[in-house]
């Protein structure tokens, strides 16, 4: 990590605590999802933005939903795990095969976010950063080479043009 990374971040992360949330990811991804070892992994959030405008304008909050967020390129497939910031349990996965959906495409805005359509009723935004800190909505994980891994598959083989 860079200087300038470091300087813009704030405290600095706790690696022992980051690896000890990697491995409760795995460990529940891999209880949810059959192979689960054959996916790498990314922590993500999904933000309920239904109502994202009116939100905004009327200051309702935004509801958050921590993601683990497999990938699997040889299938082109990527698989959303829900679970709850503490890792202490899971809900069940939904596939999104790249053959198989709509469209998808990363967003700039309302927030940064891989957007997927599975089909023209609804959709999912994957939030995902290099490192949340915030132990009571998010995971507490360090993932700058893994969320650069997940961002070149999603961009080169998995968006739709």
């Amino acid at each position: 990590m860079g200087l300038f990374s470091r300087l813009f971040r704030g405290p600095e992360i706790d690696m022992e605590k980051s690896r000890a949330n990697e491995k409760k990811m795995r460990v529940l991804f891999n209880q949810a999802v059959e192979n689960g070892d054959s996916y790498r992994l990314i922590f993500g959030y999904t933000e309920d933005v239904s109502r994202f405008n009116y939100g905004f304008v009327h200051g309702s909050r935004t509801k958050i939903g921590n993601l683990i967020v497999g990938w699997n390129e040889a299938s082109q497939t990527i698989v959303v795990v829900p679970t709850v910031p503490d890792l202490s349990d899971c809900g069940d996965p939904t596939y999104y095969r790249r053959s198989e959906i709509l469209k998808a495409y990363r967003s700039k805005y309302p927030t940064e976010a891989f957007i997927i359509y599975p089909d023209r009723k609804g959709y999912i935004g994957i939030n995902a950063y290099d490192w949340l800190e915030d132990e009571k909505l998010y995971v507490y994980v360090s993932q700058d080479e893994e969320l650069a891994a997940f961002t070149e598959f999603f961009m080169n083989r998995f968006a739709t043009k």
